[in-house]
């Protein structure tokens, strides 16, 4: 049985460093970054297999953040695992930094630049493909939004994943409903997504995305197989979860705390530490 305990710390002092490191930059997308911390820190602090002094190994599990604007969330446990200096967080989106408002693989730890909605999923797919393909034992585990599965080539990319049989590719949806204009109901519907992928072949799994208990437990029960159905796991978030005036909400999709929220936020969130 695993002690959720240090994990549950973990998950709070990532959104602390979310909304400072937003804050401090003027700029960023703290909603969607809110929404994946508990996501994040079970795979980078129970499940994925890497090693932050040799970031460049080549067996080691694959990350792809797909939903490039989470970046906050990501960089926070970079830089606690140690790929970088936590003083490059209060740098960020500035000139002198390394952590760009979207993933660059010039920044350690990074496995593909993101961004551009839709590819990240596409370039997962091929990174499985090629670790099968060089009977290397890494699986590949990619981050999607729910705003960023309207885009067609992501359904490319889950038809090809069915088609070769990908079962070391785990995709996570963060299904936390609302995208930068809205609902993603009101957007363009997405439907019943759990019917799609499972009519493309995908194994879908529905989970509490902020249920670390059943997050680590379904991460556990996946297997390393490497050939079979691809993994979809379909994670229910908040959009903006632990900070009460950002969660819900389409106008924190982006955007930086002022003086008085940031000081409200790091409140909620138990204080600077």
């Amino acid at each position: 049985m695993i002690d959720l305990k240090p994990l549950e710390e973990k998950c709070l002092a990532v959104r602390r460093d979310i909304i400072e490191s937003v804050h401090r930059a003027g700029s960023g997308h703290p909603g969607g970054s809110l929404s994946a911390v508990e996501l994040l820190v079970a795979l980078y602090y129970h499940k994925l297999n890497i090693d932050p002094k040799n970031p460049k190994w080549e067996d080691r599990d694959r990350f792809v953040l797909s939903k490039g604007h989470g970046a906050p969330a990501l960089y926070a446990i970079l830089a606690d695992k140690g790929y970088f200096s936590r003083s490059e967080l209060w740098k960020l989106r500035q000139a002198d930094g390394i952590l760009q408002g979207a993933p660059g693989i010039k920044t350690p730890g990074i496995d593909m630049s993101a961004g551009s909605l839709g590819q990240g999923i596409s370039v997962a797919v091929g990174m499985a493909l090629a670790g099968r393909m060089q009977e290397r034992s890494f699986k590949t585990y990619a981050l999607l939004g729910d705003g960023e599965i309207q885009e067609g080539i992501v359904w490319e990319a889950f038809m090809a994943a069915a088609h070769y049989r990908l079962g070391n590719l785990v995709a996570i949806l963060d299904d936390n409903r609302v995208q930068m204009c809205g609902p993603t109901r009101d957007i363009l519907s997405l439907g019943d997504i759990e019917k799609k992928l499972t009519a493309f072949d995908w194994r879908v799994i529905r989970l509490d995305g902020h249920d670390l208990k059943a997050i680590v437990e379904t991460l556990d029960s996946l297997g390393n197989m490497p050939t079979g159905q691809p993994t979809l796991l379909l994670a229910e978030t908040v959009k903006g979860k632990g900070v009460s005036y950002m969660e819900g909400t389409a106008a924190w999709h982006g955007g930086a705390p002022t003086v008085e929220q940031f000081e409200q936020a790091m409140n909620e969130l138990g204080g600077r530490t």
